[in-house]
């Protein structure tokens, strides 16, 4: 109750004065709360956070200082309000750091503890005694003639030409055979009888004219060399080429006519090749072992009984 004095002087008592205020409405949150729940919410994490982190000399994580700038950015936009959000963000880099700084150190201590380990397993360790190794002298490899082994290889691809015909120099027979100019017609016939035994053999099945060029020239050189007389060239009858036609048949007769080791050649008896193969006669005294007369170059050299009992019995009767 309030006294009043009156103009009068005499004290009357007011009437007391009744101030109603507007309650807040219940089940409403406060305009705060959102905010405040947010911080609450930080500051338990953190909390959580240090309690789970080894206890190290370190002691307790201490937030870095703001900067002036996250300062001000914080109280433009949440007034002093944002200055708690700030420190708690802080507090919670921290916090990582600080539990990151002791993950490392705790790997750290495991790798010294396994070295520990391994070391004590294994016991001392002493390099072993290696006896002085002897260096020996590189011997240079001999030199291969490689420039002579070229210029006989372009010597024998220029000395047979895929353009010559030999026509003008075959006997008009099915044998198609040839014989060298003073060399009589007797050597030819006794090379189509048999008389010489064949020495030695080359098949150019499969293989094209390059290849079939240079490997007749190298057989021809290298029984040369040997001192052969008697060759047999098998070119095929070109059963299986386009046509039916023998492609190798009228460039292996071109070729041999151009060497001048062939003194003769005819084509081979039925059981040695017939159509698809030729025989072939060497001039004799090319082997630096063999030494012939002239009368060798028509004979043919002495054959013992027990050849021409083989070559009998492979005529048949």
């Amino acid at each position: 109750m309030l006294k009043r004095v009156s103009e009068s002087g005499v004290n009357r008592v007011s009437p007391p004065c009744i101030f109603f205020c507007r309650a807040m409405p219940k089940n409403l949150p406060h305009p705060n709360e959102p905010r405040l729940k947010r911080q609450r919410d930080a500051a338990s994490a953190s909390a959580s956070a240090s309690a789970s982190a080894p206890n190290t000399a370190a002691g307790p994580p201490k937030a870095a200082a703001p900067t002036p700038e996250e300062v001000s950015a914080a109280l433009k936009r949440d007034g002093l309000a944002g200055l708690g959000a700030l420190r708690i963000s802080l507090e919670t880099a921290a916090a990582k750091r600080k539990i990151q700084r002791a993950a490392a150190v705790m790997a750290e201590r495991e790798a010294v503890a396994d070295a520990d380990v391994f070391r004590r397993s294994i016991g001392e360790v002493e390099p072993l005694k290696v006896p002085p190794r002897m260096t020996l002298p590189r011997v240079p490899p001999s030199p291969l003639p490689l420039q002579t082994r070229l210029d006989e290889e372009a010597v024998l691809h220029e000395a047979l030409s895929d353009e010559y015909d030999p026509e003008s120099l075959l006997d008009t027979d099915d044998s198609l055979s040839y014989c060298r100019h003073g060399v009589r017609q007797e050597v030819v016939r006794k090379l189509r009888r048999g008389a010489w035994i064949v020495q030695a053999q080359l098949d150019l099945h499969g293989m094209r004219r390059e290849e079939a060029r240079e490997a007749l020239s190298e057989f021809i050189r290298e029984s040369v060399k040997r001192g052969l007389r008697c060759l047999r060239v098998i070119h095929g009858k070109g059963l299986g080429s386009i046509g039916r036609e023998p492609v190798l048949k009228g460039k292996v007769r071109a070729w041999l006519v151009q060497k001048e080791e062939v003194i003769a050649f005819c084509q081979a008896r039925p059981h040695d090749g017939g159509a698809g193969a030729v025989l072939v006669l060497l001039q004799p005294g090319s082997s630096p072992h063999h030494h012939s007369h002239p009368q060798d170059r028509d004979h043919p050299p002495h054959r013992d009984r027990d050849s021409d009992h083989r070559h009998a019995e492979r005529k048949g009767p």
